[in-house]
């Protein structure tokens, strides 16, 4: 299918108001697109459907699910260009703002200090005024500048537009070989990636590493965790580990999930503790933001391996069912002609509140960068 037709089908499923989600891998050039034939709302139960799944920051909510059985699969080639910048949106972060998420930050800090967690991950929500959203002409800004990220516009009319870029894989499971990224700490890139990490930072991505491993043993046959390096992001950079495990025979992807999500990288840790202040004190509704979305049981063919000796087994073990999800990061909604932007940070007991303020100002900028 071409470029062209893609979007045609995708802009005519958004005009039906009938949910859609296109999304594209990590430096990949495929862009895929699923297209629901009705616009029931679904739920996943369990993790063990097949199709697309959209899942909110808080975990004891239901996830939405684009069954495989109820929609329609595209692929084209998407080939980048030079993004097509709309005209420059004003910000509607105040004074006021500023106070409530520094006031936040500080009493993150004071909790962590008093022992009620060792880190939580807070945010905020900010509002860009847009005359007329083309969430499509946002898509393909998103494609363009943005090419080694996850990035997708998901709609259902029961529930929103969401767009987004995000640097973090959530887990990866072909079979019951796994992988997950474990993504914390920030700064601006300045042209360079030999950069001087504080130890806060520093702090802040082995507390994730560590969660993960911990609640990874009790799942995995074996596993193991790369060497920390520095990646970059838009114009950010963030500390990144890898880890991939061998799940035991009889795990199923929920109880994955249910260890791992929300991880302390958009949470906090411990994550129970973490999670019941940002519900009581951020003021406001996450919704998706930091919940996570990608392909769910998907069925993927595997090349066999070369040789004589494997000609027999060639009809054999050739499919596997494929989950892919990405957190849902650098992400926006579309709701009542303005872009909502949600930002935030990883807090610790050494964090300063206005440096996490303009944290959250730079993940912003990058977000309304492509508006």
């Amino acid at each position: 299918m071409t470029s062209g037709a893609f979007f045609e089908r995708i802009k005519t499923q958004y005009t039906n108001n009938l949910p859609f989600v296109a999304y594209r891998k990590p430096n990949a050039s495929e862009l895929n697109g699923l297209l629901q034939n009705n616009d029931e709302l679904y739920l996943s139960e369990d993790y063990t459907e097949k199709g697309f799944v959209f899942a909110p920051f808080d975990n004891s909510e239901k996830s939405i699910l684009m069954p495989s059985e109820f929609s329609e699969t595209l692929t084209t080639v998407f080939e980048t260009s030079v993004t097509d910048k709309t005209s420059t949106v004003n910000s509607t972060a105040t004074a006021e703002d500023k106070i409530f998420h520094i006031n936040l930050v500080n009493q993150g800090v004071e909790a962590i200090k008093n022992d009620v967690f060792k880190k939580v991950v807070l945010s905020r929500k900010e509002a860009v005024q847009l005359r007329k959203a083309d969430p499509l002409k946002i898509l393909k800004n998103l494609l363009n500048t943005y090419k080694s990220a996850y990035v997708y516009c998901w709609y259902h009319p029961k529930v929103g537009l969401w767009l987004g870029a995000t640097p973090e894989t959530l887990i990866k499971i072909e079979g019951k070989r796994f992988s997950i990224m474990a993504l914390a700490g920030t700064q601006n890139y300045q042209g360079n990636l030999e950069v001087t990490w504080q130890e806060k930072e520093i702090q802040e991505q082995q507390f994730v590493t560590d969660f993960i491993l911990d609640h990874l043993k009790p799942l995995a046959e074996s596993f193991k965790a790369s060497e920390v390096e520095t990646v970059k992001t838009g114009n950010l950079l963030h500390l990144k580990t890898m880890i991939s495990a061998q799940l035991k025979d009889e795990v199923s992807l929920k109880s994955v999930i249910d260890a791992l999500h929300p991880t302390p990288a958009v949470c906090g840790l411990p994550k129970e503790s973490a999670k019941a202040f940002i519900l009581k004190n951020e003021n406001y509704n996450r919704e998706y933001y930091t919940g996570f979305l990608g392909e769910l049981n998907i069925e993927k063919t595997v090349a066999p391996r070369s040789g004589r000796r494997n000609i027999e087994n060639r009809a054999y073990a050739l499919t596997k069912n494929s989950t892919q999800l990405y957190v849902n990061l650098r992400c926006m909604q579309l709701k009542n002609e303005q872009a909502l932007l949600y930002v935030g940070g990883g807090i610790t007991k050494g964090s300063d509140a206005e440096k996490e303020w303009l944290e959250t100002v730079s993940k912003s900028l990058v977000i309304k960068s492509i508006i």
